[in-house]
Parts: C-alpha cells; sequence; structure tokens
C-alpha cells in the first residue's frame, strides 16, 4: 500500500472541516509516491488531526475500503488503488501539527545508496503506532531531513532487538518486501526459552489467528492484539512456520532454572509468530511478558532479566541493486550477553 502523503484526492473528495463540522465520505487516489505503502501508514500522513487510536479503529471495522474491499492495517496500497475514507470530525485544535519526533542515529550494520540496517535496542518501536507517538523510523527521518526517501521494509516487535532493514529509495522497497512475501530471505534469532528443548522437535508447524483482548478495567475502549494457535481450519487461520536448533543449555538465578538458547528461523513472517510458537510448545521465551510464564519471569528477573530474550540474530538478503548476496548479524546486546556463559558467546559467534 502507499502513504498517504503519496495520495491524491479522488473524485468523491471533499475538503476537510473543523470544529463541530464532519467530513462527507472521501476518496484517495494512491499516486506512485505512495505505492507500496502500509495502509495504516498511508492513512497516518494522510490524515493529520486524526489520532492513530481511531485510524486502527476504521480500519478493524471495515469503513476504510481499498478499491471497494475491505483491508488489513498491513495491506499494501498500489499506484492507482482508490481508497475510501469515512466520515470523520477533525477538531481545530487537532489539526495543529504535533511536534516532530527526537532526532535519533542508531547502531549501523550497514549502509548504502539502498537501504540501511540498523541494530535497533530493545524497548524502541519500529514506528508510531496505538499509543506510541514514535518510533525507529520516525526518528531517522528526524535525524536525515536531507533523506528524499526513508521506509521501513519490515517490522520488529518494540521487545525485540537486532536487525531492521530501512530503504533508502522506493525501487529497494519493492523489491525487498518482495524477497520477504517471498520467503527468499534468511532470519535468524536467538531466544532463551524455559526448560530443555527437545532436540528432535525442529519444526513448529501451527496455524496462527490474531484476536483482541477485551478493554482493560482501566477504561480502555479497545482491547490489545495478541495471537494464538488455532486448527488450520479456521476461518482465520495464517500458516506458520518456525525452525528451531539447540544452541546450547544453560541454568539461571538462584533456583538454577533449566533453560535453552535456540537459533529459530522464521519462514513465514506472522506477528508474535516465534513467541506463540514457542510458548505453545511448552517452551515461552524468557522475560516474555505476552505469552510467557509470569512467575518464572519474575524469578528470571531476580536474576538479572530485565526483558524478553528475543534478538534478529542474522539476516541473509539479496542486495536490491548489486543482487549481492547480503549476510548480517547483530551481536547479542550487553543486557542479554553478560546472563550467558562466556564459552556459550564464544560458540555463537564462532559459527558466524
Amino acid at each position: 500500500m502507499k502513504n498517504i502523503i503519496g495520495g491524491k484526492p479522488g473524485p468523491a473528495t471533499s475538503q476537510a472541516r473543523t470544529g463541530s463540522d464532519a467530513q462527507a465520505v472521501r476518496h484517495l487516489t494512491v499516486d506512485e509516491s505512495g505505492a507500496g505503502q502500509r495502509l495504516d501508514n498511508f492513512l497516518f500522513r494522510s490524515l493529520k488531526g486524526v489520532p492513530k487510536t481511531h485510524v486502527y479503529r476504521i480500519i478493524r471495522s471495515g469503513e476504510v475500503r481499498v478499491n471497494k474491499g475491505r483491508a488489513q492495517a498491513e495491506t499494501r496500497v498500489e499506484e492507482g488503488d482508490l481508497v475510501r475514507l469515512p466520515p470523520m470530525r477533525v477538531s481545530a485544535r487537532s489539526t495543529e501539527v504535533a511536534p516532530a519526533a527526537p532526532a535519533r542515529e542508531f547502531a549501523l550494520l550497514h549502509e548504502d545508496d539502498a537501504l540501511l540496517a540498523v541494530d535497533k535496542p530493545c524497548g524502541v518501536a519500529v514506528h508510531g503506532g496505538s499509543g506510541v507517538s514514535f518510533g525507529v523510523i520516525e526518528q531517522l527521518r528526524s535525524a536525515r531531513p536531507a533523506a528524499r526517501f526513508l521506509e521501513l521494509v519490515h517490522r520488529l516487535d518494540k521487545e525485540t532487538s537486532g536487525i531492521l532493514l530501512v530503504a533508502k529509495k522506493r525501487s529497494a522497497l519493492t523489491n525487498l518486501q518482495e524477497q520477504f512475501r517471498e520467503r527468499e530471505t534468511g532470519k535468524v534469532y536467538l531466544a532463551l526459552v524455559v526448560g530443555d528443548w527437545p532436540d528432535n522437535k525442529k519444526v513448529l508447524d501451527a496455524s496462527l489467528a490474531r484476536y483482541l483482548v477485551a478493554g482493560a478495567a482501566d477504561g480502555k475502549a479497545e482491547g490489545e492484539r495478541r495471537v494464538r494457535v488455532v486448527a488450520k481450519d479456521h476461518p482465520d487461520a495464517m500458516r506458520a512456520v518456525t525452525l528451531v536448533r539447540v544452541v546450547a543449555r544453560t541454568k539461571l538465578g538462584d533456583e538454577a532454572l533449566p533453560l535453552s538458547l535456540l537459533a529459530v528461523t522464521i519462514k513465514t513472517g506472522r506477528t508474535h509468530q516465534i513467541r506463540v510458537h514457542l510458548a505453545s510448545a511448552g517452551h515461552p521465551i524468557a522475560g516474555d511478558e505476552k505469552y510467557g510464564d509470569f512467575a518464572l519471569n519474575r524469578a528470571l528477573q531476580k536474576a538479572g532479566l530485565k526483558r524478553m530474550f528475543l534478538h534478529a540474530w542474522r539476516l541473509r538478503f539479496t542486495h536490491p541493486v548489486s543482487g549481492e548476496t547480503m549476510k548480517l548479524q547483530a551481536v547479542l546486546p550487553s543486557e542479554l550477553a553478560t546472563l550467558l556463559d562466556p564459552a556459550i558467546l564464544t560458540d555463537i559467534y564462532a559459527s558466524a
């Protein structure tokens, strides 16, 4: 999908009204500059003054249509697509320009004229969204005001550290995203899980489906998005395949909790795929606050684990311009590396 920034008013477009007046139904035609963007990002840039939570709400409710059909937030728009927007109220106050994201550069693993790869730290979202004002991409744009084009190629969870690709050209973005869609890339994560992972359990092939957790008691109107394993014939089932290899076995804390360090390769890129697959197999990721063992997480915190132990470790892809095979690696951040025996770390990086 394309970014709203690249949208042109369609034949039924009306001008925005402020105050108590509501806009009429509008249509935007995606142009070349918006091609390839996610629908949510396209709308964020198009609907200045509309809260991001509301944007997600109208997408989920089906009020936003792409070429007359329902679409998901992650749907990518293409040049010529017609995006229908429902009537919305925009207050005069909300149309004020929001403060720019603070400029920030991140540790670089690679950069050239077509793309850059950053080592994303834990705790930083990749982009602004529900409850998040800004993320890596907004901060990079602020830090590089002269850059004509910067777009995320893929995503990582906020709690996950490691390799994140950003395209610097539209052609590079399209090429790289096609590689991800066609499973032509190699993505390997390091995950520390609770318990002794069985050596013979190497393939996890379980369908996943997204759902909403009921709204919290704090008055939030909408629940949090989660993922669960479902039967293959479930109406919302999405096939997900994860490959697992045991790297090392270790223990942590006074209770000497058995843990397994895994190299996890994903053949599909579903939301929370690794976290849900490992948890459903009875070995949740250490420190995972959504799908983990909460009692054990507390014990692990006392032993020094302050975050989820999931790291985007290696990434292989074909360079979109040169055709060269790129192999990137991000070392474990110090807050995770210090929890492992030095001999384990030596073995990990010796296998590079």
